[in-house]
């Protein structure tokens, strides 16, 4: 019998983390005009959404210690929205003041990950988004939520499924737009995928259309676990081009799910996106030799040695 994809969204919306998540942890530091011409030549390929930078301490994240520059020096398109990533009030003054009009803000499913990586509670870090979001809500401006270590963590293992849902039920109480559920490590399997959605979906009566998902490729699941959430209805996916990122607080997490490869399945499904895979791998190309790493996308490899 002939398996059903009938449940698959007919369209995908991509949200491009490789000028944030992607970068952050580089040991290279990239130029400020070489991020801002990575970021224009990933909108102009037509990605709905492309995740500038974060305005973190600069002492947190060196790379980005530039990204009031960088988002005054971009040229933005009215069919790209850019995000940014705020930890605090501070930080989101900070990006107003560089003209800044979509946010996302990051916590974590496990109570370990988060004290490595804010120095501080689950509890804590969502009481420091009160004043983000009624910031947020008085600007007019969409706030993601990021939530880390939903299928594992590196310090505590598995993570009990009802924190994720305790965590996405604050924040969306707070006033949360959309929720990226993120495998930060890079451990998930696609019945772990069915678990965490059917749980926030069904017990939890979080609508489908807030909640995107956010693999790592450490163990090469990343592109199964996709395939899953799409069969559970999900058409929001965030992915890195190049397949840059990792996490510096997260010891051995590989990089993000590839833009590319991701995009080679769902048009190979039929499944629109709006994006245009070749311009994809040309901003890759662009930025791949500042790294001085090869790039962990298996299309842009197979692309780069067909036209070699």
């Amino acid at each position: 019998m002939r398996p059903t994809l009938a449940t698959i969204p007919e369209a995908v919306r991509i949200v491009e983390v490789g000028p944030r998540d992607g970068l952050q942890n580089e040991k290279v530091q990239v130029p400020t005009e070489q991020k801002i011409q990575f970021i224009q030549m990933l909108a102009e390929a037509g990605l709905p959404v492309v995740e500038a930078t974060s305005f973190v301490s600069p002492r947190a994240i060196p790379q980005l210690s530039d990204a009031g520059t960088v988002m005054n020096g971009i040229t933005r398109l009215s069919t790209t929205e850019y995000p940014v990533l705020v930890p605090n009030l501070k930080g989101m003054e900070r990006a107003l003041a560089a003209g800044v009009r979509s946010v996302a803000v990051f916590t974590a499913a496990s109570e370990s990950f988060t004290r490595h990586n804010i120095n501080s509670t689950i509890a804590e870090s969502l009481a420091k988004f009160r004043s983000v979001l009624d910031l947020a809500r008085r600007e007019d401006i969409p706030v993601r939520g990021y939530i880390s270590t939903v299928f594992g963590c590196p310090y505590e293992g598995a993570v009990d499924p009802r924190h994720v849902l305790a965590v996405s039920q604050a924040l969306l109480e707070m006033g949360v737009n959309e929720l990226s559920l993120g495998d930060t490590i890079g451990v998930a399997t696609p019945n772990q995928v069915v678990d965490v959605l059917d749980l926030l979906l069904s017990e939890g009566q979080i609508p489908l259309e807030r909640l995107a998902v956010h693999f790592h490729d450490t163990r090469g699941t990343a592109l199964a676990n996709v395939l899953m959430a799409l069969q559970m209805g999900i058409s929001i996916i965030d992915s890195s081009a190049g397949g840059l990122g990792g996490c510096p607080y997260a010891p051995g997490a590989a990089g993000n799910l590839a833009t590319e490869d991701l995009l080679y399945m769902l048009h190979g499904m039929g499944i629109h996106t709006g994006v245009d895979l070749e311009k994809v791998v040309a901003a890759t190309s662009f930025i791949a030799p500042l790294l001085g790493h090869p790039s962990a996308s298996k299309y842009y490899q197979a692309a780069t040695c067909a036209n070699a």
